[in-house]
């Protein structure tokens, strides 16, 4: 009895005190059990528990706190602390993000991650720095895929005068310009609406999303590309970084590694897991000789090689190209 009164005490002693936890809003467009999602969620307790209490994190996906662009713009302000963003919005204002989406750059997902957890990474936080932002960590996005309810892409003439959705960067812009096709920017919590009403008739992604955000309800096919790979940049406002004590930033850098870890476990085990269950939905899958679209796209890499001569040579460094 003596101890819970004891605890009670101390308890009102700290709210009398005005001591109380610092909460950190995080924005993320993911659906509920995407990969993005989970990981979220993960940080939110590897913070609460690595600075004891002393800040806990709240989670707001589906674009609860707006979607990407409007989360980065926010983070800028330091009106919001933290977002799980996305790599094509995060390069409307980082530009330089813009290269890990390199079309057909990194031979699979272990690579890529290997690549950004060193030096390029270490490039790409310096760059976003300068904007306002701090890299916590680079969390997974996948090899993105092509489907649309037109017809099967099997070369790059079957995606001539096709309207496809594409998130709001230049990278992936450029790559379905040169294929023919006509690259349709938009939020992500838009685009099932879209793909319904025929407002566009594809898009691109990998599959853990296509499967999370059950666009495969609005879509006839997909084609397996794997045109691009995509990060999930962890970002923190570089106001409100500055302003934590040095132990809590390294909180924050360590749940945002471990809980990438996850991430990564939990994509790296999608697209062989969710190929089944959307065929079984009734998707169309079909392969796709890559060939000829690595030719049609090799111009592009050239391109980012003049605007950003010493972060593509270390990238193409880093991946052997």
């Amino acid at each position: 009895m003596k101890t819970l009164f004891a605890g009670a005490l101390t308890a009102f002693a700290l709210l009398a005190g005005g001591v109380s936890a610092e909460v950190l809003k995080m924005a993320h467009n993911a659906a509920p059990g995407n990969p993005k999602d989970l990981a979220s969620q993960r940080f939110a307790e590897l913070v609460e528990e690595k600075t004891e209490g002393r800040i806990t994190v709240d989670v707001g996906g589906s674009a609860q706190y707006g979607d990407d662009v409007e989360a980065l713009t926010q983070m800028r302000l330091g009106t919001l602390a933290l977002a799980a963003n996305s790599q094509g919005s995060t390069s409307g204002v980082v530009e330089e993000f813009a290269v890990i989406g390199l079309p057909f750059l990194f031979s699979d997902l272990s690579q890529a991650w290997e690549v950004l957890d060193g030096e390029v990474g270490q490039k790409l936080d310096e760059a976003a720095q300068a904007q306002g932002l701090k890299v916590l960590a680079f969390w997974d996005n996948g090899i993105r895929q092509i489907s649309n309810n037109t017809r099967p892409i099997t070369t790059t003439a079957d995606l001539e005068g096709l309207k496809i959705r594409t998130p709001p960067d230049p990278m992936t812009l450029e790559i379905f310009e040169t294929l023919g096709a006509n690259p349709t920017p938009m939020a992500f919590s838009e685009l099932y609406v879209a793909l319904q009403q025929g407002v566009v008739d594809g898009q691109e992604n990998p599959l853990m999303n296509i499967e999370s955000s059950k666009l495969y309800e609005v879509q006839k096919y997909i084609s397996l590309t794997g045109h691009k790979y995509e990060s999930t940049p962890v970002l923190v406002s570089r106001m409100i970084w500055d302003g934590l004590e040095a132990a809590d930033q390294q909180a924050l850098l360590d749940a945002a590694a471990e809980a990438g870890e996850y991430n990564r476990e939990l994509s790296q085990k999608s697209d062989a897991e969710l190929r089944p269950k959307l065929e079984e939905a009734g998707v169309t899958f079909n392969e796709v000789d890559t060939a000829p679209f690595i030719e049609a796209t090799a111009g592009i890499t050239a391109e980012w090689r003049e605007k950003y001569p010493d972060l593509v040579d270390t990238l193409m460094s880093a991946t052997g190209r």
